[in-house]
């Protein structure tokens, strides 16, 4: 990828996503493929998000000080934004979005499959 004045760059180009923090989403491919969980974080700049009780990893933390006792804490990884699916709670099916408009003129994101609205 290049940058201005036509030098090669190391940071990837930012993609626009299809999901927000928020949003109910299935997990479609992967180890974890069939999960139900909402998004909590998003990272567009590497099309990652983080999805609560997906991708769970453990990491053993030692101890800083004398005396103190080492942890293990758990936390949720990111994961690739083209591996998850918008979800819809109602008629549970996974589905695509398309866009439509308000009668004020406002842009709305819906679920092609069922026509549910997803924002607010």
């Amino acid at each position: 990828m290049y940058g201005k004045k036509g030098k090669p760059t190391s940071e990837p180009q930012r993609y626009r996503m299809h999901v927000k923090a928020g949003d109910t989403v299935q997990i479609i491919t992967g180890k974890e493929k069939g999960k139900v969980g909402e998004i909590l974080k998003t990272y567009p700049k590497v099309s990652k998000v983080i999805v609560k009780g997906v991708n769970i990893r453990t990491k053993h933390v030692k101890p800083q000080q004398e005396g103190e006792s080492g942890k293990i804490l758990t936390f949720e990884a990111p994961i690739h934004s083209s591996n998850v699916m918008h979800y819809s709670e109602k008629e549970k099916i996974a589905s695509r979005v398309c866009y439509t408009f308000s009668e004020d003129g406002r842009k709305l994101r819906q679920l092609k499959k069922t026509g549910e609205i997803i924002d607010n």
